[in-house]
């Protein structure tokens, strides 16, 4: 299944794509789609799509889940990024947060903070939590795993690691971490370390590779994340970029208004966003 929200900020409604591509209006069945709504997943797979409203002009795609618990992230996951960051790779998982409160829509325009001069885009595959995690192992660990979206996790340099204290002050302002469009259902993403991802600047490639090339596979971040904490529904988990970020680049190149970034992970959709600069 492909489910989405759509609609103007703050009266979101719940989407499911049909086999060609088109909203039909879920909100009967599920009026929202958030963490604690993942628990019903299995009740709406009986649903046929072409049963349900046809939506003619969806309007807005918001986030693809109104509410997070936690959004976790794995910093440094793919070895060619590692290097260009000038980090050796590393022995376990990287982890950080992002505040919630920096959810977006995948076209919403991306916000760049006052002040900021070194923002900078990630392509990533989004994790859903669909059940709670602790002290699971990796060969149950996807059992936990409601579904997989697209995720931009765009990053503020300069706040990230030339402030001081951790990396979550660059990753969290507002518009910083546009979700979905879809959250695509694990049933449908046979095989999460098979995935292209990719991000255009201004319609030049700058980030191509294969989730196959993660350092740590969603089974092994998963299982050990559950080890230091319990995961949640609803809680995502981006699992790290390739190279090709902004900040690798020589000389350095960051986002400036008008730039335009293309997100895509093969199966879970594309997003596309503008830099704007804060009012």
């Amino acid at each position: 299944m492909k489910l989405l929200r759509y609609g103007e900020i703050g009266a979101e409604k719940t989407g499911m794509l049909d086999a060609e591509g088109n909203v039909r209006d879920l909100s009967a069945h599920l009026p929202d789609l958030s963490g604690a709504a993942l628990a019903t997943l299995d009740e709406l797979r009986g649903i046929d799509p072409a049963q349900l409203p046809l939506v003619a002009a969806p309007g807005r795609v918001g986030a693809c889940l109104s509410s997070v618990p936690n959004f976790f992230c794995v910093g440094l996951n793919y070895a060619l990024h590692a290097k260009e960051s000038g980090l050796d790779a590393p022995s376990e998982p990287v982890l950080f947060s992002k505040a919630t409160s920096a959810l977006s829509g995948p076209f919403d325009p991306v916000i760049i903070p006052r002040g900021s001069e070194k923002t900078d885009w990630e392509v990533e595959l989004g994790v859903v939590i669909g059940r709670e995690a602790h002290y699971v192992s990796e060969e149950t660990a996807l059992e936990h795993v409601a579904g997989y979206c697209t995720v931009n996790d765009v990053s503020e340099r300069a706040y990230q690691i030339e402030r001081l204290g951790q990396w979550i002050k660059g990753k969290s302002a507002p518009s910083f971490a546009p979700i979905g469009p879809w959250l695509v259902t694990a049933d449908d993403v046979p095989d999460p370390q098979a995935l292209d991802v990719s991000l255009a600047l201004n319609g030049e490639t700058v980030q191509s590779s294969n989730t196959s090339d993660m350092i740590f596979s969603v089974r092994e971040i998963v299982s050990y994340m559950s080890q230091f904490m319990k995961l949640q529904p609803g809680d995502i988990i981006a699992t790290g970029t390739p190279a090709g970020v902004g900040m690798g680049m020589s000389p350095q190149r960051f986002l400036r208004p008008g730039d335009v970034m293309e997100v895509t992970v093969a199966g879970l959709g594309s997003q596309r966003q503008e830099a704007v600069a804060a009012e």
